[in-house]
């Protein structure tokens, strides 16, 4: 294996990366770098295996046709790692360590955790709250939580819950509003990183086209959350966003209507990796909390 030396593994992991994500950027955000690091790693590892190994077209990084067998091996190689990995991971199986964005770890999760701990005493849980899409495959963790259409390349998607938004505001703001179009006098306070936007609701509530006046705008969701809190006016939420302060009554859903944006919760796990006790036992209890959590939304 002398001819590893003569490749640095951080531009191979780079090209792997690459090559199955299909551009700088998933690389980038995969590998928790920027994407200049990247593009650099991948112009060493073609200067030092002496092969051109993408094309870099309008659509992302396209494999040259003299690179497609290399990659596959090397795509390979990285799998059969994560195995080894994972097999050495498998001595503890006390600790499970799970990826969620920091708002749904803040928001519903913490406030469940003493419930997990009571069902499963035998495991302790380390919660990595980040929004990067984390691979299981690749890194310690077992498994995540994340929203979206759950098409992410490399990992096993499973459905938690479809992800449904509505206003929630204060119950002293709620006391004037009939109609829904009386929330348009309301200030809307704005998730400027959301997927989605007022219109989704709007056209639910029957207002399509309607506008809300903006008073402040957030790049992150529970900083919004708590201006509503505070009484500073409405925005637009989802289940496990508001589901704790709905149920504390510090906020109110004033119309139950409720729109699905397409998007959902999904488990994230390796792929092709067989599920271990632990992340089986943490989903059990995670869809027994959600399926609780959701019942005054039924």
């Amino acid at each position: 294996m002398k001819n590893l030396n003569l490749v640095h593994l951080n531009g191979l992991r780079a090209v792997e990366a690459v090559s199955r994500l299909g551009s700088l950027q998933s690389a980038a955000e995969e590998l928790g770098v920027t994407i200049g690091a990247v593009s650099q790693h991948v112009i060493r590892a073609e200067a030092q295996l002496g092969l051109t190994l993408f094309e870099r077209a309008p659509k992302g990084m396209l494999p040259t046709e003299h690179a497609r067998p290399v990659l596959a091996q090397l795509s390979e190689g990285f799998r059969n790692l994560a195995g080894a990995v994972e097999t050495a991971r498998k001595r503890d199986e006390t600790i499970l360590t799970i990826s969620v964005a920091p708002v749904f770890a803040a928001r519903w999760l913490v406030h469940r955790l003493d419930r997990f701990a009571a069902r499963h005493p035998e495991i302790r849980l380390r919660i990595d709250a980040t929004m990067r899409l984390i691979d299981p495959a690749t890194s310690d963790v077992d498994i995540g939580i994340r929203v979206g259409n759950g098409t992410w390349p490399g990992v096993r998607a499973e459905l938690l819950l479809q992800q449904e938004v509505f206003p929630v505001c204060t119950p002293e703001l709620a006391r004037d509003l009939k109609t829904p179009a009386d929330l348009l006098k309301l200030p809307a306070v704005i998730d400027a990183h959301a997927l989605f936007t007022w219109e989704v609701w709007l056209r639910a509530a029957g207002l399509s086209g309607a506008q809300l006046e903006t008073r402040h705008s957030f790049n992150d969701a529970s900083l919004c959350l708590d201006a509503v809190i505070a009484g500073q006016g409405v925005m637009l939420a989802w289940q496990t966003l508001a589901a704790y302060a709905l149920q504390q009554g510090r906020l109110v859903d004033p119309f139950g209507i409720r729109a699905r944006t397409g998007d959902g919760h999904y488990f994230i796990t390796a792929e092709g990796v067989r599920e271990s006790k632990k992340v089986t036992a943490f989903k059990a209890w995670i869809r027994d909390e959600m399926e609780e959590s959701m019942r005054p939304f039924a």
